[in-house]
């Protein structure tokens, strides 16, 4: 039994690049590489696990990538049932320099709707046990926009509550289905809900049925927009490193604050989610954090 429920549809082989700097049109030398699984579920239940927190990720994963992906978190000891697809799961090409990262992320597989009923009873099974469930990526070719607002439903229907982290169309119909917590970035935000102040715009998703939405607003933290106010925090100072991991381990956060009682204390969960972010930009790999960066920055909150 999980206690937390990881989904990441669009599962991939993240390969990062360190180097010195990034110039285009340029030769660059490769300081560092890693190769390892990853998605945004991946990462969350990587990170989930590093906390001590009972999870388990699925999804979709197939070919040699896929077989990779699940070798890798097997050998990490992160708890994994992937449904299989035939094609093969994609590659994320992540370049980290001058402490900023470029990502280069593919497609995906195709996945037929064999493939996604399969997926689905799979996704049923292990909410039965979850007492939380964390949507978040990209939608593969082939899975239809509102897949999210399935899955919500789904586990809402089984008890669980809901973190959605997604974008575009799959985060509107998503957020429709009711979601217990959306966490878009400023960028998803304005995408899903239109310009304008950002805690007015969250309030469009509020009104279009999310239990609360949590802003990513990079250097400048987390902003919290609920029924109940508005709430915010951001680090105490900017650090250098790989920022691509850094909103899931806020969403890590974010899934442990929901295993709590109601209602939610949201000062104490966004400082939380703010310095679990912050550790994650120090380590060199999204999924992983500085677990003693993570308790002296949580003491700088």
């Amino acid at each position: 039994m999980a206690e937390v429920v990881t989904v990441t549809l669009n599962a991939a082989l993240d390969i990062t690049y360190e180097v010195e700097a990034l110039v285009p049109n340029a030769t660059h030398r490769v300081a560092a590489v890693h190769h390892r699984a990853g998605g945004k579920g991946v990462n969350v239940a990587r990170v989930l696990a590093t906390l001590g927190v009972e999870v388990v990720a699925t999804g979709l994963a197939g070919g040699g990538a896929g077989a990779e992906i699940t070798a890798d978190l097997a050998t990490a000891g992160v708890p994994a049932r992937f449904a299989p697809v035939a094609g093969n799961s994609r590659r994320t090409v992540t370049v980290v320099a001058d402490g900023d990262a470029t990502i280069f992320n593919e497609p995906g597989p195709a996945v037929t709707p064999a493939e996604w009923r399969d997926f689905r009873v799979l996704f049923l099974e292990l909410c039965r046990d979850a007492r939380v469930v964390v949507l978040s990526g990209s939608l593969p070719p082939g899975v239809a926009p509102g897949a999210y607002a399935e899955l919500v439903t789904g586990a809402r229907a089984l008890g669980a509550r809901v973190l959605l982290d997604a974008d575009g169309e799959a985060l509107g119909l998503g957020v429709a289905a009711g979601p217990d917590i959306v966490k878009p970035n400023a960028a998803e935000l304005e995408r899903a809900a239109g310009r304008g102040p950002a805690r007015e715009v969250a309030s469009r998703l509020l009104a279009a049925g999310a239990g609360a939405v949590v802003v990513s607003r990079g250097a400048d933290g987390l902003l919290a927009v609920t029924p109940h106010g508005d709430w915010s925090a951001r680090p105490a100072r900017r650090l250098p490193g790989n920022p691509t991991g850094a909103g899931d381990a806020a969403a890590a956060a974010l899934a442990r604050a929901l295993l709590a009682p109601e209602p939610i204390d949201w000062p104490a969960v966004l400082a939380d989610a703010v310095a679990l972010s912050a550790a994650a930009v120090l380590s060199p790999v999204a999924g992983t954090v500085d677990l003693a960066a993570y308790r002296a920055l949580s003491q700088e909150m």
